[in-house]
């Protein structure tokens, strides 16, 4: 994804989470003369390729906190899912505002397959940190990782529905962290846990309510 759509997405993302979903139409985004431009510029014409673009750019999002913050290779099992996890608590509404969630209704077939490469992203991701952290002794050798990892991705998933979690009653930043603290409960071993309180415990320090 170009520069140049990165940017053009990321200002109709913000028209979408400030007015809603419906303000982003092609018919809508026509008062606006620049993003009429850019949208031509990227051959953007129709309201479904529209939210194509918006879904791979909330997914690309998504994806570079794990790209950006070593996810496969970092040495601590815990510790980098543990950094993982409260990036995405912080940034849960640029990740999944609950405006595209409507694109559900409105594109099912898009909304799906877009969910299909997330959750294929976030499993592959989930199993290299269990293993991991199966061989670092911090997590129990008798999980299923292909069950564990379906279970994180089922919990993250009913997260990003409004219907569940209506995000003018919670706060998905401390729900994020708690959903992340019963993952580690679930799985850990003694020495997993006592390295996971000594990280709540430094996070607690440096401002973070984990």
């Amino acid at each position: 994804m170009n520069g140049g759509l990165k940017d053009l997405l990321n200002q109709i993302r913000e028209i979408a989470n400030k007015d809603g979903i419906e303000k982003i139409t092609i018919s809508e985004l026509s008062k606006y003369p620049e993003i009429v431009k850019e949208l031509k510029k990227n051959k953007i014409s129709t309201n479904s390729k529209l939210a194509e673009y918006i879904l791979e750019s909330e997914r690309k999002t998504f994806e570079v906190i794990f790209i950006d913050n070593n996810f496969d290779n970092n040495f601590d099992a815990i510790d980098i899912l543990f950094t993982v996890s409260r990036i995405m608590g912080s940034r849960f509404y640029s990740l999944s505002p609950s405006v595209t969630h409507k694109y559900k209704e409105l594109f099912p077939v898009i909304f799906q397959k877009h969910i299909e490469k997330r959750i294929d992203f976030i499993f592959k991701k989930i199993s290299i940190n269990l293993q991991k952290g199966i061989s670092q002794g911090l997590y129990r050798s008798d999980v299923s990782i292909e069950l564990i990892a379906r279970l994180y991705i089922s919990r993250l998933i009913d997260m990003h529905n409004p219907d569940n979690f209506p995000p003018e009653e919670f706060s998905f930043s401390t729900l994020f962290m708690q959903m992340f603290e019963s993952f580690i409960i679930n799985i850990a071993t003694e020495k997993g846990m006592r390295h996971f309180e000594h990280k709540k415990r430094e996070a607690r320090k440096e401002g973070y309510g984990v």
